[in-house]
């Protein structure tokens, strides 16, 4: 066998018995789906016309219909249907006849890319139901007249983001009808930051506002004792925007069945957005030539640069971190990942994320510049996009670091993130993707460092203060500037910074000393915490125990830091700070209190009073550290529910719902609903206040109709208290 054909051959795909189709990762790319789908022999006298037949498909898809409207995308400039995932949508269709239920059978059909799959959600089909689940795929009739129906649609929470073709097919005792490709119908799906089920879920109308629909925003550049700002054009509703930023997936080759999860969407867009080892949109250039290109300073905003990198597939030139970041910032407020555009003021570049920038001076004290490789940039710009982060313990979703420029290589390539703001802050850098490189940007000490001319390094001075001195992003529905600091680091020299530092190095960031120890545990400390059991409205408290297993005294600089989580694990808010320091006894054990008011979290709780605690301690005389997380729920107050008279199919009986409110203030614009399949339809009642201590009582009269046993569920809302439930079984005896 000749050369030629032995590495013709290694290019197939190897036969290792798995049957598989092509790669599956353009959104643009289609087959054809046959209008008619034989069953087997069609038999002569078949006439498809004596049959239901789609004379046409209305989409409501106008800037001031419900769609649009309704799903925050009527700023768009694009005349197809752009809807938000997990949130239903309207369509109309008009028929050649009457649509009778009995008889005439139909399905919607929304197709992605080439070789549909149902399994990988590029294929869905759509059975017309009574009833819509949230989050779930669906369609109902929502209103008949004539020939025409009106459904309404929801698509899945998780599904794919991107362009779908959508057909609908009628059934025939011989055949499936299919309408005509009609580009018309195509349906664009986003992200929905307006959707509790969508990983991107944000919960601040304002900030929705401002991260997701704001198509202007500020860069700070220039250096920490003298900001500068600018803005910039995001354009993410411009004409062609959108397929552009579609286009940037194609170009990413990320599958179509992976568009649905924003972790990998950022993953492989911050790869693509700098043209290093793929190609992708922007071309960098830091040695002020930029021939054949545009200067980066020169650039107003993302959208000539899109479009141009849409029409001619080339990188387009010339870019720096700003423009990077500007890019990725319309690409994901574009697709409805909330984003936005950080600055970070001496910002570290470090080339082995050992945490620590060697500069060599020469011997008159100067730098070295032929020894030095390490740098500090004046401003460095990245994005931060806002999800869930299931693959990380509770407390890392929320805001993540994503950056375009290309600094060093991430799993073989330029790109850098998904990594959590809230894990680089606690120095938890073991968790994916990038975190030691992002801590070192704000977070690494300068070593000044001369050689003797016997060849022996001598340090001159560190400077642990000087890196991530100001981190910097826009100010939510404004121009100004909010300082973020503190959301990525202690403050400098503080001992929880310290702290911070000490846990990024046990969880593996390198940090050279001068010796470059290796890590020791504290191996003769134990440190646990134990949570009270707390009901929501009271304080509690959070006991920290150290065991000292040795016979030396030792102080432990101890820190606390609560946080208010939101169930998925997106971090809200810390509401309590707490350090002190701890006296540890030789062979002793020692606990701590700190108490909780409720007071300091009140006011920013959740609707699951899910809290989330770190606690980190430092050795002083050994400079060990420990750290530790726990995260607890509040005790939320039930509804009592009580039945009068007999429980008998048919016969009238009262269902009576009490609630005390046990807060510190009254309850204000109070719902209660009930509900007991069988037993009664739900119901609803609305109270203005319910004043601290007091009682409200709520009798329903209801006649079940079905026997057995049956469940009552009732539930109360308002904006000071959410998730109270209650429920009592009961059963209904046959009349």
């Amino acid at each position: 066998m000749s050369e030629t054909t032995s590495t013709r051959e290694e290019k197939k795909p190897p036969l290792n018995g798995r049957r598989a189709l092509p790669p599956n990762n353009s959104n643009d790319e289609e087959n054809e789906v046959p209008e008619v789908d034989p069953f087997g022999l069609i038999p002569r006298g078949f006439n498809p016309k004596d049959y239901l037949r789609v004379v046409d498909i209305y989409m409501f898809k106008d800037p001031h219909e419900i769609n649009k409207q309704q799903h925050h995308t009527d700023k768009y400039y694009n005349p197809k249907l752009i809807v938000r995932r997990g949130q239903p949508f309207q369509i109309q269709i008009d028929f050649n006849r009457p649509y009778r239920p009995e008889t005439d059978q139909f399905w919607l059909e929304y197709l992605m890319g080439r070789y549909p799959q149902q399994n990988k959600g590029t294929y869905i089909p759509i059975i017309v139901g009574n009833v819509l689940k949230p989050g779930e795929w669906g369609a109902k009739i929502t209103h008949r007249e004539n020939n025409s129906i009106r459904l309404s649609i929801m698509s899945s929470a998780t599904c794919i983001i991107g362009k779908f073709r959508l057909y609908v097919a009628v059934w025939t005792p011989f055949a499936i009808l299919r309408t005509r490709r009609n580009p018309a119908t195509d349906t664009y799906i986003l992200f929905n930051p307006w959707c509790q089920q969508d990983a991107v879920y944000l919960d601040d109308e304002k900030e929705r506002e401002e991260y997701v629909l704001n198509d202007v925003g500020i860069v700070f550049h220039g250096n920490v004792e003298d900001v500068k700002s600018r803005s910039w054009s995001y354009g993410q509703f411009e004409e062609n925007i959108l397929d552009a930023c579609l286009f940037l997936m194609d170009k990413a080759e990320l599958e179509l069945s992976g568009r649905g999860n924003p972790i990998k969407i950022c993953r492989v867009a911050s790869a693509v957005i700098n043209s290093r080892d793929d190609n992708g949109v922007i071309a960098g250039s830091w040695n002020n030539s930029y021939d054949y290109g545009v200067a980066p300073s020169a650039w107003t905003g993302s959208v000539d640069i899109l479009l141009e990198y849409y029409s001619s597939k080339q990188p387009v030139r010339y870019g720096q971190c700003w423009v990077f970041a500007g890019v990725f910032n319309t690409f994901l407020r574009c697709l409805g990942i909330p984003a936005r555009l950080i600055t970070n003021y001496s910002s570290a570049h470090d080339n082995n994320a050992n945490l620590r920038l060697d500069f060599f001076l020469d011997e008159e004290g100067k730098v070295d510049t032929k020894l030095t490789k390490d740098s500090v940039w004046n401003y460095h710009c990245w994005n931060e996009a806002w999800m869930t982060r299931p693959d990380l313990p509770v407390g890392f979703g929320g805001w993540q670091v994503v950056d375009g420029t290309p600094q060093e290589t991430s799993d073989g390539m330029y790109r850098c993130g998904p990594a959590s703001v809230q894990a680089i802050k606690h120095g938890h850098v073991c968790f994916q993707f990038d975190a030691p490189f992002v801590y070192a940007e704000v977070n690494s000490d300068i070593i000044f460092s001369r050689m003797e001319k016997n060849g022996t390094q001598v340090i001159e001075k560190i400077d642990t203060t000087h890196i991530g001195q100001l981190i910097v992003t826009k100010e939510v529905g404004g121009d100004g500037m909010v300082e973020i600091t503190e959301e990525y680091k202690f403050r400098e020299g503080s001992d929880e910074e310290r702290l911070a530092l000490e846990t990024a190095v046990m969880y593996g960031v390198k940090k050279q000393t001068t010796r470059d120890t290796t890590y020791q545990p504290q191996t003769d400390i134990d440190m646990d915490f134990q949570v009270q059991k707390a009901v929501l409205g009271n304080d509690f408290k959070v006991t920290i125990t150290f065991r000292n297993r040795s016979r030396n005294s030792y102080t432990a600089t101890t820190y606390l830091s609560g946080n208010i989580v939101f169930y998925t694990g997106v971090l809200k808010s810390e509401f309590k700070k707490h350090s002190f320091s701890a006296k540890l006894e030789p062979s002793s054990s020692s606990s701590f209190d700190v108490v909780i008011k409720s007071s300091e979290y009140m006011s920013d709780l959740l609707e699951q009073a899910s809290f989330h605690f770190f606690v980190t301690a430092r050795i002083n005389e050994t400079g060990k550290v420990l750290a530790m997380q726990k995260a607890t729920i509040l005790e939320i107050p039930t509804l009592r529910i009580k039945t009068k008279g007999e429980l008998v199919a048919g016969k009238e009986m009262s269902v009576i719902v009490e609630f005390t409110n046990p807060l510190k203030q009254t309850l204000e614009n109070v719902t209660l609903r009930l509900e007991g399949p069988g037993v009664l339809r739900t119901t609803k009642k609305e109270f203005r206040s319910i004043p601290m201590n007091s009682t409200l009582t709520w009798e329903v009269k209801c006649i079940p109709m079905r026997p057995g046993l049956r469940k009552l569920i009732a539930s109360l809302n308002c904006d000071a208290l959410r998730h109270v439930y209650g429920e009592l079984n009961v059963q209904i005896q046959k009349p």
